[in-house]
């Protein structure tokens, strides 16, 4: 039986123990705030004809350690371990503002030095947390949960853990710029300047996921034209993505409201993509509302 490993990292506030519910309710056995040093006696103590699917949440509360995990998941893929890497992330805005909802302390706003104690502010401590953090997420798939609700972000874990199992997974997601850029896109298109259906009165309250728009869309010459040149690049540069040992590729495509026409688009290279890779979709903007 294939053993997968999946580490979850994160800022604090950014949603870990959410995805490790959503991780336990689809079928894997979670371990929350795992020191370092147990990564590996824990994953060659556990049974692999008993549990083959396991989460492992670990943040900054071990910071001491953190630098041995990138040469402990070298050692787990070198032993035919499945292993990804999920990195929850937010704004610094939102982190303060889910902070203060709650009233807990941040694990970085009294830190020790030696014999000496200092308190920091909860902006210094987050700044803190991504610096340590840095690493690690590099190497991971991020999720932004800056404009996620609890619920959806239980669907966008549960979405990546269930897609077929693949050497890399294709994330194709609309946004709105006006709410800025997702900052986990490998690739970022801006669609803003081809023709909009906001400015049609039959067509304005709809998304681009409604057939009167996506048909009036597919009938403008740039919006086929904007297809193209983004499929083109795509069939490009995938194939050497994935010889590149990606996990997942995500591609954001924006317009000003995130309703319309990156909606549109989304959709439509969601079904051109999916023939070939593992395909997933997202529209930031429409799973807020």
């Amino acid at each position: 039986m294939n053993r997968e490993l999946i580490l979850i990292t994160g800022m604090s506030g950014s949603g870990k123990s959410i995805a490790l519910h959503a991780l336990e309710d689809a079928g894997y056995y979670c371990i929350d705030n795992l020191p370092p040093e147990l990564l590996l006696p824990f994953v060659q103590l556990k049974d692999p004809t008993q549990q083959a699917k396991v989460a492992i949440a670990m943040d900054v509360r071990s910071a001491h350690a953190l630098h041995l995990v990138p040469a402990q998941l070298a050692q787990l893929r070198d032993r035919q371990v499945n292993v990804r890497l999920l990195f929850l992330d937010a704004n610094t805005d939102t982190l303060v503002h889910r902070f203060s909802e709650t009233r807990r302390n941040h694990p970085l706003s009294r830190t020790d030095s030696g014999a000496a104690a200092s308190t920091l502010d909860l902006a210094a401590a987050i700044e803190l947390e991504r610096k340590l953090l840095s690493d690690l997420r590099e190497e991971s798939h991020i999720i932004d949960t800056s404009l996620l609700r609890a619920g959806k972000l239980q669907d966008y874990i549960h979405s990546l853990v269930t897609a077929p199992s693949a050497q890399l997974t294709l994330m194709f997601e609309s946004f709105a710029f006006k709410r800025g850029i997702p900052v986990h896109a490998d690739f970022v298109f801006d669609v803003r300047m081809l023709p909009n259906p906001h400015y049609e009165p039959e067509l304005k309250a709809l998304t681009g996921r409604d057939a009167a728009v996506a048909q009036w869309l597919a009938q403008q010459v740039p919006v086929e034209k904007m297809q193209t040149h983004i499929c083109d690049f795509l069939d490009q540069w995938l194939p050497s993505l994935k010889n590149d040992h990606r996990s997942y590729v995500t591609v954001a495509i924006g317009c000003t409201g995130g309703q319309h026409r990156s909606v549109f688009l989304v959709e439509a290279l969601h079904q051109r993509f999916s023939a070939n890779w593992v395909t997933l979709k997202r529209h930031r903007e429409l799973d807020t509302v």
